[in-house]
């Protein structure tokens, strides 16, 4: 009964920034944890950030320092602000959200395309 709706990507150029957005159709309180993941072409889909539901944040070694997941309980909505953007951040990126470690829900996607 959960749907999650990506947006936000495009083309940008490499040290840009874009920033996605993830709404849900329930409340981010029905989550124990929300994450972006991606996946480029010929490459397995890798977690991007993730946020568990007390606040603690993790992070690819790829991106630290440069992306930010939050969320807006009262939006439903779960972001992450890209920065810094390289060409190696090209990939399709999805949203997922975790009712239990088990149980979760994919957004459809968005595509990111960092390039000059």
């Amino acid at each position: 009964q959960v749907q999650l709706v990506e947006s936000g990507g495009g083309l940008v150029q490499p040290g840009g920034s874009l920033r996605l957005s993830c709404a849900a159709s329930v409340s981010l309180f029905s989550f124990n944890s929300m994450g972006w993941y991606r996946q480029a072409p010929g490459k397995q889909r890798e977690l991007v950030a993730a946020m568990s539901a007390n606040g603690v944040t993790t992070y690819a070694d790829s991106v630290k320092g440069r992306f930010t997941i939050s969320r807006d309980y009262a939006k439903n909505t779960v972001y992450l602000q890209m920065n810094s953007l390289k060409p190696e951040d090209t990939a399709v990126y999805y949203c997922r959200c975790n009712v239990t470690a088990t149980a979760y829900y994919w957004g459809q996607g968005t595509q990111v395309t960092v390039s000059s």
